[in-house]
């Protein structure tokens, strides 16, 4: 028995006469030409929608814009792979009816296009809610951390430079003792540095503190926790995202089927104030009068969910336990029960913490109106007081905000079923865009610049999904 033989090179093969004959109906490229030929790319803000009257044609933006939306549903993201698959892809060749712009080209029509990206989106994001592909009734929130073009080793945060700086002057310090000793013994001991050494290691030092100083002076000056030198808006985040510098990319996706509302791209090192925003922008996209918001503790904000009250919004988030009593073994605020109808506390031996004044204090760079309430005279004479308090009486302080939070648990505690569905709705969804789609890491620079490819990599998630759903045919025939 021998081997399965392939057609010889010479041999002559009659191909199809036509290039459409290559690309079957179900073809997911057919919906993206069709849905790009009937935007209005000039209402959308695309820029040169309209051919100058002098100079060398220009492509079509429609032409451009089928090539981005292709490459980010087909993990080809990079102006130069876009530039070689137009060339070669069959399914390209058609696409773009044979053009084949260059690189640079390429490039520079994501460079100037970045905003219109976004109204791609949320174009789309209407076809959708169109299409009654959108629930509109629960949408889960959440973030994940993308690489930036930004090495580590160029971003500077404050309390690395003052300890750099800090680390300098001690090493100055040292030198210079060392250069005054090698000076009165005429001389370097067996071991040390010469003084011309010393002087080349301080003169060293000193060109860093200078560079350090004025890093630390830029900051001091425009109120920023760190800088990035390549990427100026990326930031560095804890060890634990893997990322080393980047951004912050957030999604909303919607139950019914899994498809995202709104996408954005921040800098916010945490998710801790962006639970508000997100869920407001949710609730325009769906254009819907009242709406269930579902994150992890990340987002647990009180300002934030009394935020969501207002705008009609029912949020679901886990409460971050962050009292200091519990690390050492004192009772936590949580085993103090709140009296909304006497507005006031009971401690767990019984006695009343009535309200006793008002306070506006700082919270994650807010200020808010914080009640305190208290009852002295029955803590000194309590038999639970050393497992209470190392204070003479223990005070519990209660934002105005967390009556909003009360409320938000007692959602929690009668549908347990919206927690446990969140992971179900949004966490494939970044694992779909990261992993499948190739979006671990940000091609560009700037947040401009990562918002759109965010955009566009959110757009090709929803394309796919869509196609997924409905098919090609019927979504192209939806179309009009």
């Amino acid at each position: 028995m021998g081997y399965i033989e392939g057609t010889p090179r010479e041999q002559s093969l009659l191909f199809p006469e036509r290039l459409d004959d290559y690309i079957d109906e179900g073809n997911p490229v057919r919906f993206i030409d069709a849905y790009v030929d009937q935007l209005d790319l000039e209402a959308l803000g695309f820029a040169r929608s309209r051919p100058a009257q002098t100079g060398r044609p220009p492509y079509r933006n429609g032409d451009m814009l089928k090539l981005y939306l292709y490459g980010y549903t087909n993990r080809i993201r990079s102006s130069r792979m876009l530039e070689r698959e137009s060339g070669r892809n069959v399914e390209l060749i058609w696409l773009m009816r044979q053009l084949k712009p260059d690189f640079k080209t390429i490039a520079d029509f994501r460079r100037e296009n970045k905003r219109a990206f976004r109204e791609v989106f949320r174009d789309f994001v209407k076809l959708c809610r169109k299409l009654e592909m959108f629930g509109g009734d629960l949408v889960a929130i959440d973030g994940t951390k993308l690489k930036a073009v930004n090495n580590k080793d160029r971003n500077f945060t404050d309390r690395f430079v003052k300890r750099k700086l800090k680390e300098i002057d001690e090493k100055i310090d040292r030198y210079l003792d060392e250069l005054d000793q090698s000076d009165k013994e005429s001389g370097p001991r067996n071991g040390t540095l010469s003084g011309h050494e010393l002087k080349t290691k301080i003169s060293a030092l000193k060109d860093r503190k200078e560079t350090y100083s004025t890093l630390h002076k830029e900051m001091k000056e425009t109120g920023k926790k760190q800088l990035s030198l390549t990427d100026q808006d990326s930031r560095a985040f804890p060890e634990k995202f893997k990322v080393g510098v980047g951004y912050n990319a957030q999604v909303a996706v919607d139950d019914k089927h899994h498809l995202i509302a709104v996408e954005e791209v921040t800098n916010e090192v945490t998710d801790v104030n962006l639970l508000g925003p997100m869920s407001v922008k949710a609730k325009e996209a769906l254009e819907v009068e009242t709406l269930k918001v579902v994150a992890d503790a990340g987002y647990s904000n009180s300002v934030h969910v009394t935020l969501c009250e207002k705008a009609g919004i029912e949020a679901y988030t886990p409460r971050i336990a962050t009292s200091r009593n519990r690390k050492q073994g004192l009772y936590t605020k949580d085993m103090f029960r709140y009296d909304p109808k006497e507005a006031c506390y009971w401690c767990p031996a019984g006695e009343k913490l009535a309200l006793r004044f008002k306070r506006a204090e700082m919270w994650r760079n807010r200020k808010r109106l914080v009640g305190v309430y208290e009852c002295a005279r029955a803590c000194h004479h309590c038999p639970q007081h050393a497992q209470c308090t190392t204070a003479g009486h223990r005070r519990i302080t209660r934002p105005v905000e967390d009556d909003a939070i009360d409320r938000m648990a007692e959602r929690m505690k009668a549908h347990p079923e919206i927690m446990r569905k969140r992971k179900q709705i949004v966490e494939h969804v970044f694992g779909t865009i990261k992993f499948w789609n190739g979006q671990g890491y940000f091609l560009t620079r700037g947040l401009d610049g990562v918002q759109a490819e965010f955009s566009l990599s959110a757009l090709s998630y929803n394309l796919k999904r869509a196609i997924k759903i409905m098919g090609v045919k019927n979504l192209i025939a939806a179309l009009g």
